[in-house]
C-alpha cells in the first residue's frame, strides 16, 4: 500500500510537548484501544520529562520568529530543530550543534544566533537575588564549617 501527499517533518519539543498533553487531556483523541494500553503511561513519563527542557518556556509565536531569523544563517533542519530544542547559550554548544561551525559562521555569527535564541526562546525567568542568594548559603556553610 502506498501512501500519496504524505509529508515527513520534524517536531520540536514544544509540538511534541502539546500533542501529548493533548493526547492526556483526551483532545483530539479516540478512546484508547488494545493496542494503547500503555499509552497513558508512555505521554505522562514523556511529558514529565519534557518540563525540564527549555520547551515548556517556549511559545508557538517565538519558535516560528527564531525560524524566521535562522534563515540566514544557511543551517540544516536538524540544525535548527537542535537549535529550538536545546537554546545553546553558549558559542562552545553552538559548536556543537552546528557541523564544521568554525568554517561555516564567523564568531560575530555565533554570537548573533545566541542572542536571537535568547530573545525569541527565552529560559525560565530567574528572581531577582537568586543567583546571590546561592553565593550567599554557600558562605554560611563555609563559615559554619571554619
Amino acid at each position: 500500500m502506498e501512501v500519496k501527499g504524505e509529508t515527513h517533518s520534524m517536531l520540536c519539543n514544544f509540538e511534541v510537548l502539546g500533542l501529548l498533553r493533548d493526547i492526556q487531556a483526551g483532545r483530539g483523541q479516540k478512546k484508547p484501544n488494545k493496542f494503547q494500553t500503555n499509552l497513558a503511561t508512555i505521554t505522562y513519563e514523556t511529558i514529565k520529562s519534557l518540563e525540564n527542557w527549555p520547551c515548556v518556556h517556549h511559545t508557538g509565536e517565538g519558535i516560528a520568529a527564531a525560524m524566521k531569523a535562522l534563515t540566514p544563517f544557511k543551517l540544516t533542519p536538524a540544525e535548527k530543530l537542535q537549535l529550538i530544542n536545546l537554546c545553546p547559550s553558549s558559542a562552545v554548544e553552538i559548536q556543537l550543534i552546528v557541523e564544521e561551525s568554525e568554517e561555516r559562521l564567523s564568531e560575530a555569527q555565533v554570537e548573533e544566533l545566541l542572542d536571537l535564541l535568547s530573545t525569541h526562546l527565552p529560559g525560565p525567568e530567574k528572581e531577582e537575588g537568586e543567583e546571590e542568594g546561592m553565593e550567599d548559603e554557600s558562605e554560611v556553610q563555609d563559615d559554619a564549617n571554619s
